[in-house]
């Protein structure tokens, strides 16, 4: 059954989404096309350049990214508590970054006195915007409709670049966002594209061992790691921990390793009680385990029964991976 985009989409549920784009039918985003031997390797840049500008219009944070063949992965969080702090002229400027706004909003950019009633109609606009530039199907159009535009462009062609809208999973609770979090991120490591995390172009822990590593503060748009008991907002874990653990998941998913667990295990996965065995199949299958909400057995549960469904689906899998 088809779940209309606003159910999936709910910040009244929780502010993390998993979401995933790809390219309709033999297209090719990135990299080498093997049936047309064209090579498209610098449209990741591109796509990743236009989704960091986005996020720096938005009241939207990057959690994780990896760019893709023919795909790419983001993790968003929605941050409310931006958007309401925005003042008027801010909300002005984010739009016009993106788009021209209207004869009103171009005249109180640059300062001119208006009316009450044009400001009454510019405040309307501005309360339209603010939801806009917290909106994942906004923020989604931007970045989609830009590269198709490019690529077309590119390819001398037209119609579809992309294959429908984009896949959401809504992230309910910690061992979910971590979980995918780790399965974006270690895409390209799966996929034989890089060796290492450091090596691995065009994904979001590349930005974050960066920064870690040259002292470099990271770009705005990517959400930090404010640990368990920071008062700030944002990811619920300490960054030592995270680049560990998906290090070390990344050694244990290579074909040339030997295939059991580590005994050494991060300590975060014991803190979450996550078992290792668990979470090998959280980061290589997140997709094809779980379908649009993800989170523990009772967050999820309750969700149906939030959403009044007469019947509630199986959730054993959640019980298994998620606790």
């Amino acid at each position: 059954m088809t779940i209309a985009r606003r159910q999936l989409i709910n910040t009244d549920s929780t502010p993390y989404y998993h979401i995933m784009s790809r390219c309709v039918r033999r297209a090719f985003l990135c990299g080498m096309d093997h049936y047309s031997g064209v090579d498209y390797e610098h449209r990741r840049g591109w796509l990743e350049d236009k989704l960091l500008q986005t996020a720096e219009a938005f009241a939207i944070k990057l959690c994780a990214y990896a760019i893709m063949g023919n795909h790419y992965h983001v993790v968003l969080h929605v941050r409310a508590d931006t958007a309401a702090s925005w003042s008027e002229i801010e909300v002005v400027e984010r739009w016009h970054s993106l788009f021209s706004g209207t004869p009103l909003s171009q005249r109180f950019a640059f300062g001119a006195d208006l009316s009450k009633l044009e400001k009454e109609q510019l405040n309307e606009n501005i309360a339209i915007w603010r939801a806009r530039l917290m909106d994942i199907s906004w923020f989604m159009r931007i970045v989609n409709e830009a590269i198709s535009r490019r690529a077309n462009s590119e390819d001398q062609c037209t119609g579809r670049f992309w294959e429908g809208r984009f896949n959401s999973q809504a992230l309910l609770d910690d061992k979910a966002l971590l979980a995918c979090m780790a399965y974006v991120d270690l895409n390209p490591i799966r996929a034989g594209l890089a060796t290492t995390l450091e090596l691995s172009d065009h994904t979001c822990i590349q930005q974050r061992i960066n920064s870690k590593t040259t002292d470099t503060r990271l770009v705005d748009c990517i959400e930090q790691f404010v640990g368990t008991r920071s008062e700030e907002i944002g990811l619920p874990f300490q960054l030592n921990d995270y680049l560990e653990l998906v290090d070390w998941s990344g050694r244990i998913l290579r074909d040339d390793k030997p295939g059991s667990i580590n005994a050494n295990i991060p300590p975060i996965l014991p803190r979450l009680e996550l078992p290792p065995k668990a979470w090998k199949t959280l980061t290589t299958e997140f997709e094809q385990q779980f379908k649009q909400w993800v989170g523990s057995e009772h967050r999820v549960r309750q969700l149906y029964k939030d959403k009044h469904y007469q019947r509630i689906p199986s959730t054993q899998q959640y019980r298994s991976l998620l606790g």
